[in-house]
């Protein structure tokens, strides 16, 4: 029986404490919509957008991310996808919204049987619209070619591995610039901000159809410390 349906029959508990009684507690909900605020990386990568996310990943925010990407645990979308509507309204202020999800990798969707950030960019769109926001999710990015995981990897292996690794979807894109007449902003969209390698490639990939991301927002952000090789990473 896969995680997904357990949690539809059996009492659940939570993704951050394994407390009975709820998918996610009130405490670790409350970490989980955490302070959004600026956390873009140090050093930040060669085009990287200002990066917002809703805490640091760490404790009951990691725990649940973790449980929702690679445990099977997708009724967790809507708690998270609701710290990204969060983060996304602190960033962008009073304007008109277009998601972007960063794409899974093939192998990755595979494994997991789903796309676990288009699913939370799509629900965090929907929370917008409710609250009177103007927001639309474009998938305006789609993987070019196979890269290794990226766990363990260093800043500077991280920006190598994803090198040209997107490519911009052309129609996709040109929807993006018809959208609001040029009032909306572009966002990017993830789960969590590392080094920031992924997403600058992103917003690369967005310029090369002339399309301009200014900001990424992400639930989580990792803490830096010190790489064998010199380099920071996760």
């Amino acid at each position: 029986m896969t995680t997904a349906l357990l949690d539809l029959v059996l009492p659940p508990r939570c993704a951050g404490c394994d407390t009975p009684g709820a998918l996610v507690c009130p405490l670790c909900a409350a970490e989980l919509r955490g302070e959004p605020a600026c956390r873009t990386p140090s050093p930040v990568p060669p085009g990287l957008p200002e990066c917002w996310s809703a805490a640091d990943y760490d404790g009951a925010v990691r725990r649940a991310i973790i449980a929702y990407k690679e445990r099977g645990r997708t009724a967790l979308a809507h708690s998270l996808a609701g710290a990204l509507a969060l983060t996304a309204g602190v960033a962008v202020g009073g304007h008109p919204v277009v998601l972007v999800p960063v794409p899974g990798t093939r192998q990755a969707l595979r494994r997991r049987g789903h796309d676990p950030v288009a699913r939370l960019a799509g629900l965090a769109a929907g929370y917008l619209r409710a609250a009177g926001w103007p927001a639309t999710v474009v998938r305006a990015i789609a993987p070019r070619r196979r890269t290794a995981d990226q766990a363990g990897l260093s800043s500077s292996q991280r920006a190598v591995n994803l090198s040209s690794a997107f490519r911009a979807v052309p129609g996709e894109c040109a929807a993006v610039r018809g959208l609001w007449s040029g009032e909306g902003v572009v966002l990017l969209v993830d789960d969590v901000v590392t080094t920031g390698a992924t997403l600058a490639e992103a917003a690369r990939a967005l310029r090369t159809a002339g399309v301009e991301a200014p900001l990424a927002v992400t639930i989580a952000a990792t803490r830096r410390r010190y790489h064998p090789s010199g380099d920071y990473g996760e």
